[in-house]
């Protein structure tokens, strides 16, 4: 929902304004949400990577001088255990994490912190590499529902006002999915009456494959699951492959909807109403320890960016009907143009930017030509890094904790300005790993560390 884009008070947005808060008050009860913001200016978050899962954000005006506590911490949070970050709908923050030894959603007012409600369910999943057992994925809000979709592989549809529970279904144990290395990561999306999900079930005998021995695990075509948004009932199960930590995208070729999923072996496209699949790209590094974790990037129409770090790096691909092929890629080159982890690139104009690198000391923040894979230039020294466009910006998480706004500039690499804290009670210091890309919503960021989120009014009111 955007309450008010304009930012100015002449007499045609006062009328505006007038127009959009009579319509607001008349289309509550028609979506059974209340709006509890006060915050009139801005768009909401109601997904991983925001309205356009692209990772940017449409509002300007924000503060470009953080010294000196102008950037104000309004409130912070204990998230417990995981890796992602929220939602935000209707003035309502979304948080889900791991907290007490039990998956929980947190509901909570956007603009302070305080809880409105809060959804548990015992999650019993432990991961495999050490790793915490918390969620990966990102609530998704549409209108009066919001999903979550467990480490463990459990889908629950909460209602937004109350928290109660219209319908889960427990999808690694229906379609017999084998534990991967990291745990259910991918984030689903909504379309028309359908949620399309990434499940990547198996048959029976793929349970005797040791833990983490995948090269002995096959798919039963269950990669892609599609259930009716409103009951839960199975609509569709589609593509032949095991289940990636790359979330789900949606485009459009030729004025027809196309859903993208890159999956453990594949990028496939898929026609979401049916699930029939409509080309595919094989994509994974021959390391059996590898994953694709990168959200498929839709830089035109038609061409698609898909990235990895742990071998053959990116590819630009063009997306035909019925076919897709190789503009350029990375695959054999000794410099690899970007070897996205979990970062989801951020394309700007003929530019791409991303941090490349598997590993904390030599992953670089980038900048290259996404037409031609020409590297423009090079940062190291953020570790590995999320990034979240916004008023030509870029605010920078570095998973050591730094976090720093950068001018969207191809040229080079150009700091504006660094929040710096020493903890007190005006601040907060950020504890790795910092792995989420920021939130922006209505003027205020959201920045999470380990087992804690805070909240920064990035644009004035």
């Amino acid at each position: 929902m955007c309450r008010l884009k304009a930012c100015g008070m002449n007499p045609k947005n006062q009328v505006c304004l007038v127009v959009v808060l009579a319509l607001s008050f008349f289309l509550r009860p028609a979506i059974g949400q209340e709006d509890i913001g006060t915050r009139l200016v801005g768009e909401d978050w109601p997904t991983f990577l925001g309205t356009g899962t692209d990772g940017k954000s449409n509002e300007t005006g924000i503060i470009k001088d953080w010294s000196d506590d102008k950037l104000k911490l309004l409130w912070q949070v204990k998230t417990g255990q995981g890796y992602g970050i929220g939602s935000v709908s209707n003035g309502k923050f979304y948080h889900f994490g791991f907290l007490n030894d039990r998956a929980t959603l947190l509901c909570l007012n956007a603009e302070t912190g305080k809880e409105v409600w809060k959804f548990e369910y015992e999650s019993k999943y432990r991961d495999l590499y050490g790793y915490d057992s918390g969620p990966r994925t990102s609530p998704v809000i549409d209108g009066d529902r919001v999903y979550i979709y467990g480490v463990e592989g459990t889908i629950h549809c909460l209602n937004t006002e109350t928290g109660k529970v219209i319908w889960k279904l427990p999808m690694n144990e229906k379609f017999g999915v084998i534990q991967n290395f990291f745990g259910v990561s991918s984030t689903p999306v909504v379309f028309e009456d359908l949620l399309l999900v990434m499940v990547g079930g198996s048959p029976e005998e793929s349970k005797k494959a040791p833990p983490g021995r995948l090269d002995l695990v096959v798919p039963n075509k269950t990669g892609i699951v599609a259930l009716d948004k409103l009951t839960g009932q199975i609509k569709y199960t589609a593509v032949d492959d095991l289940a990636s930590y790359a979330s789900l995208k949606l485009t459009e070729l030729e004025g027809s909807p196309v859903l993208l999923a890159l999956m453990r072996s594949k990028l496939f496209a898929v026609e979401p109403r049916t699930g029939k699949v409509l080309s595919e790209f094989p994509w994974r590094s021959r390391k059996l320890e590898s994953v694709n974790a990168s959200t498929p990037v839709v830089v035109d129409k038609g061409t698609v960016l898909i990235s990895e770090c742990y071998e053959i790096g990116s590819a630009l691909i063009q997306l035909d009907e019925g076919s897709m092929t190789s503009i350029w890629n990375d695959r054999g080159k000794r410099d690899k143009a970007m070897e996205a982890h979990w970062n989801t690139p951020i394309v700007v104009g003929d530019f791409m930017y991303g941090c490349s690198g598997r590993h904390a000391a030599p992953a670089e923040l980038r900048c290259v030509n996404w037409k031609t894979g020409e590297l423009q230039w090079k940062k190291s020294g953020l570790s590995r890094s999320s990034l979240t466009l916004v008023d030509g910006h870029f605010v920078v998480v570095g998973e050591m904790g730094e976090l720093l706004l950068i001018k969207a500039n191809p040229k080079k690499f150009e700091e504006v300005t660094r929040y710096k804290s020493d903890g007190t009670d005006a601040g907060i210091k950020f504890r790795s790993p910092c792995w989420a890309a920021p939130v922006i919503s209505h003027g205020l960021m959201y920045v999470r560390g380990k087992d804690q989120m805070a909240c920064f009014e990035l644009i004035p009111e």
